[in-house]
């Protein structure tokens, strides 16, 4: 009998989400796309129709987040200065060891699931509210406010991993658990280490979010004016989307890198930077303005796939839910 009532999964308009859509699907599904970027330990299997391994992805580009983290640190050791990213992947392998680039790795699997279902609760919540799914239109204001909303609230919990993910990843960290490196900051620097960067994150991740979130609307118009559930063009979309982002907030994450490592800095300016103005004087005094665009080619490598995977997940987990509703519903 379901067979026979079963809905065709290309027939569903499943961009718009139905008004009784359930907040749970929608933390479900945000949590499914959290869990597909950020864990790279557990076995999360095959993402979609793609044939990509979450896990092989994530594990793969993590160290490239690394290097990123390390070229955007303001006056390091000459240890630690690199030419490109290949000769800081040779070095760190050759004179720490290659498990040295994946150190931090289960602070970004720990937070992301949270975080991520929080992330896309709210996007849904607002977008929907905002009439971003009455019709077929395109609504580019109620997405960028979506993705704006979306990140604030999802940051708050994230950004306590990102700092301690940052801290185990600079050179000469000495932290090798996470429950350790979270003691230290708080024995050494109190509760605030946490977030002070907090307010710079959102300048940062509000812009990122919106750009990412319009630019991906925009582009699925574009590459799937049907909106039918087609994991290419998501994919496509969202891998574009996310370097896009990137590229146009790599001074704000680089201001942000040098407010999470003020800690382990053993320059007094650094070390007593206050929030992102701070932050942003001491880089251009230091460095000028290329200073603001350290770390930007490997921010965009591993940005793109991320965001790639994570809206393919997300649209797939999204794809499944409503396509449940509507055979329960044609039952």
């Amino acid at each position: 009998m379901a067979a026979q009532s079963a809905i065709p999964l290309e027939e569903i308009d499943y961009e718009s989400l139905p008004s009784n859509f359930s907040l749970g699907a929608n933390l479900a599904a945000g949590a499914f796309a959290g869990i597909a970027v950020g864990l790279s330990q557990a076995d999360i299997g095959r993402c979609g129709e793609l044939g990509l391994t979450v896990e092989q992805e994530h594990t793969v580009m993590y160290p490239i987040d690394a290097i990123k983290t390390r070229m955007q640190v303001i006056n390091p050791s000459q240890a630690a200065v690199y030419s490109s990213v290949t000769n800081a992947i040779q070095r760190i392998s050759s004179t720490e060891g290659v498990r040295t680039l994946w150190k931090g790795i289960s602070s970004v699997a720990l937070g992301a699931g949270p975080a991520h279902a929080v992330y896309f609760a709210t996007y849904e919540a607002v977008k929907h509210g905002m009439g971003g799914n009455d019709d077929d239109s395109h609504h580019p204001l109620a997405a960028a406010v979506s993705g704006a909303c979306a990140t604030t609230a999802s940051d708050a919990i994230m950004n306590p991993f990102d700092v301690i993910k940052q801290r185990m990843q600079v050179h000469g960290s000495t932290h090798n658990s996470i429950v350790r490196c979270a003691a230290s900051v708080y024995r050494n620097e109190g509760l605030t280490a946490f977030y002070v960067s907090y307010p710079t994150t959102l300048s940062m991740t509000i812009p990122f979010t919106a750009i990412q979130f319009t630019a991906y609307e925009s582009i699925s118009k574009i590459m799937n004016p049907d909106k039918h559930y087609d994991p290419i063009t998501h994919c496509a979309a969202g891998g574009l989307a996310g370097a896009l982002a990137a590229g146009l907030t790599t001074p704000l994450d680089v201001a942000k890198t040098l407010l999470q490592t003020r800690g382990t800095a053993r320059d007094a300016e650094i070390r007593n930077a206050k929030g992102l103005w701070e932050a942003a004087a001491i880089i251009h005094r230091r460095d000028g303005l290329r200073g603001f665009f350290r770390g930007l080619k490997p921010r965009i490598i591993t940005t793109m796939p991320s965001t790639a995977i994570c809206w393919t997940a997300y649209e797939m987990a999204k794809a499944y839910f409503i396509r449940r509703q509507e055979e329960a519903t044609a039952t």
